[in-house]
């Protein structure tokens, strides 16, 4: 099997969408000797931040010197992002070769594994094949019923931010969310992002019940020394000017996350030194969230796709924007709630160029423009990812600044473009 036959093996139409439920997924991982018994694990579920949380953590393992895997989703630019060793992307060929081990087993189910547990499954089977010490482990879609909860007990359960996004699958309302979320919490250590009062008391409720030691993270010691597009200096309690390339507040508070889930480790015997924490942060790299791709234009991405997203997007915009004129170019999902998304940025925006994210459920670029021309700002509308990049640069003067967002599925398509482009920054 090629890599390219195992993607399209992965990818296959036969293959279910998203259908909640462990059994698929035990059964796969029982007929593959049960990989998932050798590692250890980080479980991180959360509405926003899983992903930026997750990288920090790999980090700082990294620099502690244990051998790290990561398991993320979506991708950005290869498929292959999804399951890294050490930082580095599974190659073609394990890929391929895993991939066809596991097809049999597959192949043979009365009830066949979706697309994700089949990704999960080879994952697995990856990470234990390199004897990882430690697995950061990112839940693909809330946490109970996700195909990564049929790990035991991990080191530390973490949850990220809570906020309204898969309402159609997970709740309409912060509680439902958060009690879909705290599927995870089996007993050991939880560590949780400070929100909501009654997302919180969801999250005291299941550690109770299952006799988990509950962490909250610590906001309330987090200083900011500078910023500037280039990253943060920070305090995060007794750890004095932290560095991070990772820019915004809310970046702040999941480092200040990472780095309770950390001392919960070394509270059980992991060995991370502070260096180790330092050097972690200082080197995290997690593309698409506010990343700036050119000084000249300024070109930055982000992968904000929901409000809570771009709420935070919009505080970035305030702090490293200010007084430049800006183009917007977006691409959104269709179920996505993107008049909120759009009402909350809209005032910082100058003109709009839309464009449709390659993904089946993207909203059409020619009806997002008719909603965006509600703002009375100029609208320009462009399908093709690519073709908006060009023409939203040629749309923005020397001294003023493209914002990509909207979906995190055109982001590699972005950053290709830029790079080809312009001279990258740095």
């Amino acid at each position: 099997m090629t890599v390219s036959e195992a993607l399209s093996y992965i990818h296959s139409v036969s293959w279910k969408g998203s259908v909640p439920g462990l059994s698929r997924t035990r059964e796969l991982l029982r007929r593959l000797g049960n990989p998932q018994n050798q590692l250890k694990f980080i479980h991180i579920a959360g509405t926003n931040g899983k992903g930026s949380t997750a990288a920090m953590l790999a980090s700082v393992l990294r620099a502690a010197g244990y051998r790290t895997g990561l398991y993320t989703s979506p991708y950005i630019s290869c498929f292959n992002e999804r399951m890294q060793v050490d930082g580095a992307m599974i190659p073609d060929g394990e890929l391929a070769e895993i991939t066809e081990a596991v097809r049999p087993h597959a192949d043979a189910m009365a009830d066949a594994p979706t697309e994700f547990e089949l990704v999960t499954a080879v994952a697995m089977v990856y990470f234990a094949r390199h004897s990882c010490d430690l697995v950061v482990l990112e839940v693909g879609l809330g946490g109970e019923l996700d195909s990564t909860n049929v790990i035991s007990t991990p080191e530390a359960a973490v949850i990220c931010n809570i906020g309204l996004d898969h309402t159609q699958v997970l709740g309409d309302t912060l509680e439902a969310i958060a009690a879909a979320k705290a599927g995870i919490i089996k007993g050991g250590d939880v560590v949780i992002y400070r929100g909501e009062e009654c997302v919180e008391h969801v999250f005291e409720e299941k550690c109770a019940a299952v006799g988990a030691v509950l962490h909250r993270a610590d906001f309330e010691r987090l200083r900011l020394h500078s910023h500037s597009l280039y990253g943060q200096v920070f305090d995060c309690g007794e750890r004095k000017k932290l560095e991070l390339p990772l820019l915004g507040g809310h970046q702040l508070k999941n480092a200040a996350v990472a780095l309770a889930a950390i001392d919960v480790l070394t509270q059980k015997g992991w060995k991370i030194s502070e260096d180790a924490v330092r050097r972690g942060l200082k080197t995290v790299s997690w593309p698409g969230r506010f990343e700036l791709l050119s000084e000249q234009p300024l070109f930055i991405v982000d992968g904000g796709h929901n409000p809570q997203c771009i709420a935070a997007l919009t505080e970035n915009v305030r702090t490293y924007l200010s007084g430049k004129k800006i183009t917007a170019l977006t691409g959104v999902m269709a179920d996505k709630d993107f008049g909120e998304m759009f009402s909350c940025i809209a005032p910082y925006i100058s003109r709009f160029v839309a464009v449709t994210p390659d993904n089946p459920r993207a909203l059409k670029a020619a009806s997002l423009a008719e909603m965006l021309s509600g703002f009375g700002k100029p609208v320009s509308c462009c399908d093709d990812v690519a073709q908006g990049v060009r023409l939203a640069m040629e749309q923005t003067d020397a001294d003023d600044a493209v914002l990509a967002f909207g979906s995190l599925y055109m982001v590699g398509t972005i950053r290709e473009t830029v790079k080809a482009e312009t001279t990258p920054c740095g």
